[in-house]
């Protein structure tokens, strides 16, 4: 019977109006769909949307209650250390800052996605205030926990050479 009908349907239609109708069909379906990769990347970029308009909450809802947050720099005698940075550190700073005065300009690089564990490689300008301020790469380890990616530890590195800045 679902034969009959669908073959009575498609023949009142033209030839093009088909098309159309099939076009609109498949386009919106691909729309729609979200893989895992893009969910983790709807994550980080909420993260740093919330970041440039000064939003420390939104900040905080993408991170995990347990998150490690770290950055490689150069101590004042040049040698490579690894920080701990406080996370309410980090949501109360931005909380204090104007919209745009935070704004970290990101590229994806790698994103992976296995169950409930992801990894995502983030290439990245920082301006602050209008002005470029430094560069580096995000690494982060994302959680699905209830259904909803957490950014669950951060290491960046920081740099002012080697940088290519974005306007």
């Amino acid at each position: 019977m679902f034969q009959f009908i669908c073959h009575k349907i498609i023949k009142s239609f033209s030839m093009k109006q088909f098309l159309i109708v099939l076009t609109m069909f498949a386009s919106g379906n691909s729309a729609t769909a979200q893989t895992s990769e893009d969910s983790v990347k709807a994550v980080i970029n909420k993260m740093f949307l919330a970041m440039k308009e000064g939003n420390g909450d939104n900040v905080k809802s993408t991170f995990s209650d347990s998150i490690v947050f770290q950055s490689i720099s150069k101590s004042k005698e040049g040698h490579d250390v690894v920080k701990n940075v406080d996370p309410a550190g980090f949501i109360n700073f931005i909380n204090k800052e104007a919209p745009g005065n935070a704004d970290e300009r990101i590229t994806f690089d790698i994103v992976k996605v296995d169950g409930n564990l992801a990894i995502a490689w983030t290439p990245y300008s920082f301006y602050y205030k209008g002005a470029f301020s430094h560069c580096g790469v995000n690494s982060f380890q994302l959680v699905r926990l209830n259904g909803e990616w957490k950014i669950q530890y951060l290491i960046d590195t920081r740099r002012k050479v080697g940088c290519v800045v974005s306007q």
